[in-house]
C-alpha cells in the first residue's frame, strides 16, 4: 500500500463512480518497490463488481490515460501470470496507443490491438518475451502454443469474442446476495401492522370529536395525516393508548376538533414531558421508600438480644471473643439464660 498512490487516485477528476473505486483499489495494492499486480479475482472482490464489469472499468482507465496493463508470462512454465498494472504516476509511464492517438479515429483504429482468431488474443507474429521482473516493456498475449490453456470453459481454443479480456462475461463476484421477494410471513406482518394502525387512527378521530361518517378536513385526509401521526409514535415514543388519552384531554379546553394533526404537536410534546417527569418522580419515590424501609427497620429488644446471644454461648460452635460485650453478658446473666461457668468456658469475661 502506498499513501502517495491512493492520494493520487483520489485527485483524479476525469473519472467517477465505480471506475474511480477500481483505480483507488489498484493504488491501494501498489507496492513502491515491486509495483501493482493483483489478480482479477482479488480486484473484483475488493471493488464488489463482476469480472466482466471490472474489465470494462480497466479499459476505461486505459482510455483515460491513467493506467496501462502489461500481461506477464512465466519464462519457465510459459504460463500466464497476474497482469502488471502500471499507474499514471509511476516514472516512465506511457499511456496506451489509443489514448495517445485521441482525436484521430484512423490512428486509433491502426494502433489498437485486435484479437486474432488463430491465438485468441493479440496480433500474429509477436515474439514471446520472458518476464524480466517488473520492468518488462513488452509481454506476450495468451496463446495455446505456450500451454496457457483456453480462456473459455466451453471451447478448447481461446475465444476471440471476448477481445482483450481473458475471461467470459460471467458474474463471478461472490459478495452480492441474490435478490429475493418478500416472504409471505413478512407481507402478512406488514398487513397486520397497517390494519392495527388504521383502527387506531379511527379511534383517534373519534376521540377528537369527528363523527364516524363525517367528511374530514383536508389536513386529516390521505397519507400525510397518517404519516404525521406516526411521528408521534416513532419520534416521540408515545403509545397509541397515550395518544388517544391526550387527544381526549385536549377536548376539555378546545371543544372543536383541530383542523389537522399539526395542531396537536404541542400537546403530544407536553405529554412526553409529563410522562418523563412522572417517571423520574416515581423512581425517586421508590428509592426514598426503600431508604426509609432500611432506616426504619425494627430494632431488637433486650430480651431478644439476650436470647439470641445465649443460644450462641450454650451451643458448641465457634464463638468469637469479641461477639459478646459486657452489656450483652449482663443481660444474659440477669435473665438466667447462661451461667458464669459457661461464660468462662466459652472465654467470655
Amino acid at each position: 500500500m502506498s499513501h502517495k498512490a491512493t492520494v493520487w487516485a483520489l485527485d483524479q477528476r476525469s473519472i467517477k463512480g465505480t471506475t474511480k473505486i477500481v483505480l483507488w483499489h489498484l493504488c491501494d495494492r501498489y507496492n513502491p518497490e515491486h509495483g501493482c499486480f493483483p489478480s482479477q479475482e482479488l480486484l473484483a472482490y475488493d471493488c464488489q463488481v463482476s469480472r466482466s464489469g471490472l474489465n470494462n472499468h480497466l479499459s476505461r482507465l486505459e482510455k483515460c490515460g491513467l493506467m496501462r496493463r502489461e500481461r506477464r508470462i512465466d519464462p519457465i512454465t510459459k504460463r500466464q501470470m497476474s497482469t502488471r498494472y502500471i499507474l499514471g504516476f509511476e516514472e516512465g509511464f506511457t499511456p496506451v496507443p489509443s489514448a495517445a492517438a485521441a482525436g484521430n479515429p484512423a490512428e486509433i483504429a491502426s494502433s489498437e490491438e485486435k484479437p486474432c482468431p488463430n491465438i485468441g488474443h493479440g496480433q500474429l507474429g509477436e515474439e514471446p518475451f520472458a518476464n524480466n521482473a517488473l520492468g518488462c516493456a513488452t509481454v506476450e498475449k495468451p496463446c495455446p502454443d505456450f500451454a496457457h490453456g483456453a480462456v473459455s470453459r466451453k471451447q478448447a481454443d481461446p475465444c476471440p469474442e471476448n477481445e482483450q479480456s481473458r475471461v467470459q462475461n460471467l458474474d463471478t463476484n461472490l459478495v452480492r446476495e441474490p435478490l429475493r421477494e418478500p416472504v409471505k410471513e413478512e407481507e402478512e406482518d406488514a398487513a397486520a401492522r397497517d390494519a392495527d394502525f388504521s383502527r387506531f387512527f379511527v379511534e383517534l378521530l373519534s376521540a377528537l370529536g369527528f363523527p364516524a361518517n363525517a367528511t374530514l378536513p383536508a389536513w386529516w385526509q390521505g397519507w400525510p395525516a397518517r404519516t404525521h401521526v406516526r411521528r408521534w409514535i416513532d419520534d416521540l415514543g408515545l403509545s397509541q393508548k397515550r395518544i388517544v388519552a391526550t387527544a381526549k384531554e385536549t377536548r376539555r379546553d378546545h371543544p372543536e376538533p383541530p383542523d389537522g394533526p399539526k395542531a396537536l404537536d404541542r400537546f403530544m410534546e407536553r405529554a412526553v414531558q409529563h410522562d418523563a417527569q412522572v417517571a423520574i418522580a416515581t423512581a425517586k419515590g421508590q428509592k426514598a421508600r426503600r431508604r426509609r424501609k432500611r432506616e426504619d427497620a425494627p430494632r431488637l429488644s433486650d430480651d431478644e438480644k439476650a436470647a439470641f446471644y445465649a443460644k450462641m454461648v450454650n451451643a458448641d460452635g465457634f464463638l468469637p471473643v469479641s461477639a459478646i460485650n459486657n452489656s450483652i453478658r449482663d443481660l444474659m446473666l440477669v435473665r438466667g439464660l447462661v451461667t458464669p461457668e459457661r461464660l468462662r468456658m466459652r472465654g467470655v469475661r
